[in-house]
């Protein structure tokens, strides 16, 4: 499968000062996967070494033919993940 940046995403990277490659990345090895019932997107989560810290980075996604576009990405904040998924805005993918 091909995967595109969104221009959004190329800007986050830059203003962020995250390495290119690290959406593709997360994307790839997520070990959670969820839909976001309030934007349409999926997201991706994989727990990676970030500024200094280990933290949990999520990367948003549209699936489309034979390619994933990569919307936007960021660390999540303490319990801001369990939060999505007890509002039910997040919901878990099989």
């Amino acid at each position: 499968m091909e995967i595109h940046y969104s221009q959004h995403l190329e800007n986050r990277i830059h203003l962020r000062h995250i390495d290119y490659a690290l959406p593709k990345r997360v994307f790839l090895q997520a070990t959670q996967r969820y839909y976001d019932t309030e934007t349409g997107y999926f997201i991706a989560i994989c727990e990676i070494q970030i500024y200094g810290k280990q933290r949990e980075i999520m990367v948003a996604y549209e699936i489309e033919e034979s390619f994933a576009t990569l919307i936007t990405i960021h660390p999540l904040k303490e319990g801001q993940r369990e939060k999505r998924l007890q509002s039910g805005r997040w919901r878990l993918l099989p």
